[in-house]
């Protein structure tokens, strides 16, 4: 196990916001197959937070079960852009406090909009997400995340 760092805000913002969630933490993992099974998850339920840029210092997460990918058509057509882009490391850091691996809507320094996938709702069982540090993560009731975080729940992915 990898402890968790004493100041992260993250977990400071999972507490603050009520919502029952169980951390897990584990230690380097190398797929996404890994990484579920020491959050006693299904790949299925790993929760991939991307961060996508709109414009210029505007951004928005968007959270994506782990057996499947962003489809930008239905983001863009979600969000009425015409361009999309994910942002670099360092551009994803300055706009959320986290690195990439560790990012999470909870606790970032700036509070974007989330899209959540459709079937992060969808599908049963509780789902993983980050909690901002290398492998630390929560496990919650995912109708209880999109509505802590205010999320849009709209079909916006496609299979890997």
């Amino acid at each position: 196990m990898i402890p968790v760092p004493d100041a992260n805000p993250a977990i400071e913002a999972l507490e603050a916001s009520g919502i029952d969630h169980r951390l897990t933490e584990h230690g380097t993992v190398r797929s996404l197959e890994e990484a579920a099974a020491a959050r006693g998850m299904e790949p299925r339920q790993v929760l991939k937070t991307l961060v996508v840029r709109r414009a210029d210092d505007d951004f928005l997460f968007v959270l994506v079960p782990g057996d499947r990918q962003i489809s930008w058509p239905k983001l863009r057509t979600h969000v009425g852009a015409s361009r999309l882009s994910m942002p670099d490391a360092a551009v994803a850091h300055e706009a959320t406090g986290y690195e990439r691996g560790t990012i999470t809507p909870f606790g970032s320094t700036t509070a974007w909009p989330v899209i959540a996938d459709s079937l992060v709702v969808s599908r049963e069982g509780p789902v993983s997400i980050g909690a901002g540090a290398p492998g630390v993560a929560a496990n919650v009731d995912p109708t209880s995340l999109v509505d802590v975080l205010g999320a849009d729940v709209v079909d916006v992915t496609e299979p890997l």
